[in-house]
């Protein structure tokens, strides 16, 4: 399959890059942005392509609230909710609103590679905190918090990047309470909770903004097109009053005014609701299919839990192997992954993969777990 354009490296001819956690180029909803932009167009909304409210169109985001009330399984007031430039984007600027250079936070081990970066230019020191299948741990987090008192935490409650796992119903309810107890500042990456196949996860963090110290990050780069740039935070409003006083949105004003208009419309005409349908129907069947063909090609040789939502497979490899000694072999075989090192802030997960059925079709899928299968060893 020829691929029509190479997300962030070019991809080598030939070669199926599990890596890539974005959508494909053909589920990204050129007719739905077209149709947005025809809507936008009749508004006549000149303010849009102004400087804007540092908080974010207060239209956008009484649109983004109605559309986030069934999602989330409660009320959800525009006035929680602060528009940024993604989820990156908003990570970024609580390292910078929130915590200095040379402070301890905790963050999930695993947890997302690219957050790990955000925190080194910010010269932050990550405390890593253990998982289960349930997500974090709380008991561990309260454990390390009579030790030390970090900036805050960075959390991934639902359809964790890399594992896929959920933090369960009940330690959400503690997250929260630790959070009030402690004074925890919790930073929750809710960006993949839209992205359930069956069953709805538990309420995302989001809900507990007002009772806990809690701020959410969503985004429309999983949900619609990354290369919108665009996505919201939800806290309480002493916590927006503090963020929509810094320099940056004194400055800039407020950020993506125009693409917040075209995504109202989306949101408004149905064309979001219905484009996040077809993503989840893609991704179920895509995932299911994954999933067999390790099933069948690797079986006795990995491990791996079926994820109920998301876009990412974890998987262990036989103990003792190096994922990283072995990505040398698998690109040899024009397949490649990320290996779990790059999640680990105690240099471990040396044996685990992370891959991801966001960008390919079945076919190519299926094709890259048998190149897999050519170069793990067996146990």
């Amino acid at each position: 399959m020829n691929i029509p354009y190479a997300p962030q490296n070019q991809i080598p001819s030939g070669m199926i890059d599990l890596a890539i956690g974005q959508p494909s180029p053909w589920l990204l909803p050129l007719e739905v942005i077209a149709s947005a932009c025809a809507d936008f167009g009749r508004w006549g909304k000149t303010d849009l392509l102004a400087y804007g409210f540092e908080q974010g169109d207060k239209g956008f985001r009484s649109a983004l609230a109605a559309w986030l009330n069934p999602i989330y399984g409660r009320p959800v007031d525009p006035g929680e909710l602060l528009v940024t430039n993604g989820a990156s984007l908003a990570l970024d600027l609580v390292c910078t609103l929130f915590a200095r250079s040379g402070d301890t936070i905790f963050v999930e081990e695993p947890t997302y590679f690219l957050a790990r970066k955000i925190f080194a230019d910010h010269q932050l020191k990550p405390v890593a905190l253990p998982m289960d299948a349930d997500g974090l741990i709380t008991d561990a987090l309260e454990e390390e918090l009579r030790r030390s008192r970090p900036a805050f935490l960075y959390t991934i409650p639902t359809f964790h990047n890399p594992t896929s796992v959920t933090l369960s119903a009940a330690r959400r309810e503690k997250l929260a309470e630790v959070s009030r107890r402690y004074d925890l500042l919790v930073v929750a990456d809710e960006v993949y909770h839209p992205l359930a196949y069956n069953a709805p996860p538990p309420p995302p963090m989001a809900g507990h903004c007002l009772s806990a110290d809690i701020i959410s990050l969503g985004s429309f780069s999983k949900i619609l097109a990354p290369g919108l740039r665009l996505g919201w935070l939800q806290t309480s409003p002493e916590r927006i009053a503090r963020i929509v006083g810094c320099g940056l949105l004194d400055s800039g004003g407020g950020l993506n005014p125009f693409t917040s208009g075209v995504v109202r419309s989306a949101i408004e005409l149905g064309l979001l609701t219905a484009h996040l349908s077809r993503l989840r129907e893609t991704y179920s069947e895509r995932m299911a299919a994954m999933c067999a063909a390790l099933r069948t090609h690797l079986s006795g040789r990995i491990e791996f839990i079926e994820p109920e939502g998301g876009v990412f497979i974890w998987v262990r490899l036989p103990e003792g192997t190096d994922a990283q000694e072995l990505l040398a072999r698998a690109k040899a075989r024009h397949v490649e992954f990320v290996p779990g090192r790059r999640f680990s802030n105690r240099e471990g997960l040396a044996d685990f993969i992370r891959l991801s059925f966001a960008f390919y079709d079945t076919p190519e899928l299926i094709t890259g777990v048998e190149r897999l299968a050519a170069v793990i060893p067996s146990r």
